[in-house]
């Protein structure tokens, strides 16, 4: 957490908690309900389509378990961005990466290598686009950031 986080004051100062997530009065929290909802139809530099899912995984698995979760996807994002980013896709790769599930993401990057080899970098990231949005309709993601 850093300074501009509008829960520092409450969980580390007057709680005495790393987050949110370790707190018995999380569930009924006015501020916190307030981000969720707000998170839900909005992004600012970050995508938060799971703010209220990665929450859970954190209070039934703990933050280790949610910092591997999060390496795994930083290593796809890594290879997508390495072998399928044209110059404009870094942005939708960031939120495919945050938001999509990690198999998700592993079978994604498979078949659009197995689908791109040959091709000129645009069209490999044509691939991997056409891959991602057809993933993000049937699950119903948001694939890029919200405004």
């Amino acid at each position: 957490m850093a300074a501009p986080c509008p829960f520092i004051t409450c969980a580390i100062k007057r709680k005495g908690i790393e987050f949110c997530w370790l707190c018995s009065e999380a569930e009924n929290c006015a501020r916190l309900k307030k981000n969720r909802e707000f998170a839900k139809l909005h992004d600012t530099a970050t995508c938060y389509q799971r703010i209220e899912e990665n929450a859970r995984f954190i209070q039934k698995n703990g933050v280790a378990e949610f910092e591997k979760q999060q390496k795994m996807r930083e290593q796809l994002l890594r290879a997508m961005l390495a072998e399928f980013n044209e110059g404009r896709s870094k942005s939708r790769f960031c939120v495919a990466a945050t938001v999509m599930e990690i198999g998700e993401l592993e079978a994604v990057l498979e078949s659009a290598r197995e689908k791109a080899k040959g091709l000129d970098l645009k069209a490999k990231a044509e691939v991997m686009h056409t891959l991602l949005d057809e993933i993000s309709k049937q699950r119903d993601y948001v694939p890029k950031l919200r405004k």
